[in-house]
This record gives C-alpha cells, structure tokens and sequence, in this order.
C-alpha cells in the first residue's frame, strides 16, 4: 500500500478527539471524502467519529488481507473481532488435506480455497479472450479482403505506370524493382498504422477500463509487421505479374482487348 495524501498514524493519540483513519482511493472518491472530512461509524450500535487524516492506494491484485479503511490501534480491540490467515501449499491434494483437517479439529473456522477462485477467474478471462481473438482475427481476415481489394483496384494504374516506363526505356528488372519498393512502403506503412491503432485501442482499455498497465509482447508485433508486409508485397507482385513481364504493346492490347 502506498500513502497518496496525508499520513498514517498507527496509534490512537491519547485524549478525547475524532478517529484518524486512512481511506482507500477508490472508496474516497466513491464517498466524495477528502482529508479532514468526518466519517460516523456504527459498530454495533456505537457511534464512532473519524477524520479521515490519509488517503491509500490499494493493489488489489495481490492475494493478501487488504482493508478498505484503516483504523489506529487502541480504538477496535474491544469490539468483535475475526481473524484472517493466509497459507499456500504446495499442490491441491495438500490443499485438501489441510482443509479437511481444519475442519475436523476446528468446526468454527472457515476454509476458502483461494486456487478454486483463480481457477473460475482463469476460466472466464479464458473466455473472453477467445472472443477478443476471434474478433481480432475476423478483423485481419477483413482487412486482408479489403487490401487485396485495393490492390486489384490499381492494377490499372500499374499498367499504365508499367507501359510508360518501359516506353521510355527502362527494362524488365527496373520495373520489377519500382513495384517491389513501392508494395514494400504500402505494406509497411498499412502495418505499421495498423499496429498503432491496436495498440493505442488497446492501452485505452487497459486503462480506463481494467485499470492495469499494458503489456505489449514485442514478438509477436514484429510478427505481425513483417507478415502483413510480405502479404502486401506478395499480392501487389501476384496482380502485377502480366504487367512487367510482356512487352508494352502486348500489355495495352490484353487490357483493352
């Protein structure tokens, strides 16, 4: 946990006075509370006044006893009380034994198998992400439809490019060049847009909806960068085979023809 605002006192300083206490971050700005506000408590039927003197961060993501407000000591000692332990064993036929034996010498305590827990979690997270694949690759299967689209789009316009080049007397290997750097641009520029976008998308859902960092694996982004470049180079340069191959006049006949 970390102080934000204010501070933490451990103890209950000595006179009559409002309770200091530390609020988690979340919950104060759920109650709209900020330092030197009051709080009531009522514990069992005892009005406790507090003043909120700090204001914690939480990570809640770690499997330990964490608390949503903090009291000093010397103030909760004589009300009812529960006590939490944490253990971890080293596999579940360990886990269950210990919870059976638990049980038998000590019927009054509450065994919660926290491996059970993350299992459905991991189940569900499992889940979702299978759809967000499923999307993300119906998404790419999209996108490859619409750039070999474009690409047979322009075929004209290659044509035209190709036949003028020639007339002017570049060779067969020259035209070939111009078309392998000029795919090689658009497939590097489209992947790289691409992966700009996915990544900006995603670092705003990690953000502002799961509130965790973004973890981007750069393997698979490199992947992904050089893939979506070939593909491009490889259709541009299947569509455009006839083209610098034939001889000018024999192109325009077929295209007109």
């Amino acid at each position: 946990e970390t102080i934000l605002e204010g501070t933490f006192v451990p103890a209950m300083p000595e006179g009559e006075g409002a309770i200091p206490v530390t609020v988690e971050r979340d919950i104060a700005e759920e109650l709209a509370v900020t330092l030197g506000d009051t709080l009531v408590w009522d514990v069992q039927g005892v009005k406790m006044a507090s003043t909120v003197v700090g204001i914690r961060e939480v990570d809640w993501r770690r499997l330990s006893t964490n608390f949503f407000v903090l009291f000093p000591t010397g103030v909760l000692e004589k009300a009812p009380q529960f006590h939490v332990l944490l253990t971890r064993t080293e596999s579940k036929e360990a886990s269950a034994s210990l919870q059976r034996t638990l049980v038998d010498r000590f019927p009054n305590v509450s065994v919660i198998d926290l491996s059970l827990v993350l299992d459905v979690f991991d189940a569900i997270f499992s889940r979702v992400a299978f759809v967000i694949r499923f999307m993300a690759l119906f998404s790419i299967l999209t996108g490859l439809i619409v750039l070999a689209g474009a690409v047979l789009v322009s075929r004209y316009q290659r044509i035209q490019e190709s036949v003028l080049l020639k007339t002017l007397g570049a060779s067969r290997q020259q035209v070939f060049k111009i078309l392998l750097i000029e795919y090689l641009f658009l497939g590097l520029f489209a992947a790289f847009t691409g992966l700009v976008l996915a990544l900006g998308a995603s670092w705003a859902l990690a953000f502002f909806v799961f509130e965790t960092p973004l973890v981007a694996p750069p393997v698979p982004l490199a992947l992904a960068l050089v893939g979506v470049t070939g593909l491009t180079v490889g259709i541009g340069l299947l569509n455009s085979r006839g083209v610098y191959r034939r001889p000018p006049l024999e192109v325009l006949r077929a295209e007109v023809a």
